[in-house]
């Protein structure tokens, strides 16, 4: 998926409130972006990071710039971030629909954000003449504590763990159901953050037990664009 427009260089100030970020672009200029990111971005806020901003033309828009690329090290040289969690699911989405995952070859028909269980929406809700429907959960990955293992969540996420509890029931009442993991840079393997979330730890557990199904994808990030690499293990 490439970026519709070349991205702005700067250098990272502060990152707050969760969805601002504070850049002194390379011209000198300070300007405050959107961070479309709930996390905790661990590793990924070290004062004066390079950082690479799209910019808006729509006067709607109350800030003209997003964050959507963070240069950072994870003790094997520096590497392309990417922190947008808008991103991931039409990454996932154009994946679908290129015919990506062989496991869901017999769902052609492919609608996003359906509302089930208590009160959530589903990603993509996936259906087939004679096949019971399928849910895909797509979830942002970024957080990398040792070199080449990614990991999820990077901070206590009740919903995600409501979204687990949600999947095995679907799976309880005859559906099929996937979490995707979207890794927004290079990784060779995936395991889950138990330590920052054992709540959502042992959701996934119960969900797996249930029959739901996880996929992790390592990304090739640059300033140009993101796209999906490879399938990488979970461990």
């Amino acid at each position: 998926m490439r970026f519709p427009h070349p991205l702005i260089e700067g250098r990272l100030l502060r990152r707050y409130k969760r969805f601002l970020a504070d850049v002194q672009l390379v011209c000198g200029e300070e300007v405050t972006a959107h961070c479309a990111n709930p996390g905790a971005m661990m590793g990924l806020l070290a004062p004066q990071a390079r950082v690479f901003l799209s910019q808006s033309d729509n006067p709607a828009r109350k800030l003209r710039f997003s964050w959507e690329v963070v240069e950072a090290a994870f003790g094997r040289g520096s590497e392309f971030v990417g922190v947008s969690t808008a991103l991931p699911n039409p990454l996932v989405g154009d994946a679908l629909r290129a015919g990506f995952f062989h496991e869901f070859d017999g769902w052609p028909i492919i609608r996003r954000e359906v509302k089930y269980g208590a009160a959530s929406r589903v990603d993509f809700l996936l259906e087939g003449e004679g096949r019971p429907p399928l849910f895909v959960e797509v979830k942002n990955v970024h957080l990398m504590r040792q070199p080449g293992l990614a990991e999820f969540p990077d901070c206590a996420t009740a919903r995600g763990a409501r979204h687990m509890r949600e999947l095995a029931d679907m799976v309880r009442a005859g559906c099929r159901a996937c979490v995707v993991f979207v890794i927004q840079m290079n990784a060779d393997r995936f395991t889950l953050a138990r330590d920052l979330d054992p709540v959502y730890g042992r959701a996934f557990d119960e969900a797996i037990a249930a029959g739901v199904e996880a996929i992790a994808l390592s990304c090739n990030v640059s300033v140009e664009g993101v796209d999906i690499a490879q399938r990488v293990p979970i461990v």
